[in-house]
């Protein structure tokens, strides 16, 4: 990814915690940063070992409280992975589905899905009303199915 996105995409984000009276402080600024960079889905614990590397005073807990303010805002989503952990990437904009590689992380948005008649026949079977959905898809990136 190139400096200029991850600037804008920093930017962006500390202006939208600003706007929503969140504190900046430099331990949560070091994991906007780590967030920012990452081109792959990146787990909480992953994020604190990075981010110490520039803040040495960083704790876990900051790093699940911004993970949550930034999901509460929509900049960042989670990403269930195929191991059951839980990791995050930045936000995109519109209603886009994940692709995930299985060996390196890396992530890939996809959209155009017509689940439409599949969202109807369940709600039809089963009384709910769906309001949302989620669709992630596991497999390999080009480059680590080159390999």
């Amino acid at each position: 990814m190139d400096t200029e996105t991850i600037e804008k995409r920093k930017q962006f984000w500390t202006e939208r915690l600003r706007e929503n009276d969140y504190r900046l402080t430099a331990a949560r600024c070091v994991v906007i940063e780590v967030l920012a960079a990452s081109e792959c889905a990146i787990t909480p614990t992953e994020i604190y070992d990075l981010a110490r590397q520039e803040y040495e005073k960083l704790g876990l807990v900051t790093v699940y409280r911004t993970l949550e303010k930034l999901e509460d805002l929509e900049l960042v989503m989670r990403v269930h992975r195929p191991d059951n952990c839980h990791a995050f990437i930045a936000g995109f904009e519109g209603h886009q589905h994940l692709l995930l590689c299985r060996r390196c992380g890396r992530v890939a948005y996809f959209s155009g899905d017509n689940i439409d008649n599949l969202i109807q026949r369940v709600e039809k079977e089963s009384g709910y009303k769906v309001h949302d959905h989620w669709l992630q898809l596991f497999g390999l990136c080009e480059e680590c199915a080159k390999e």
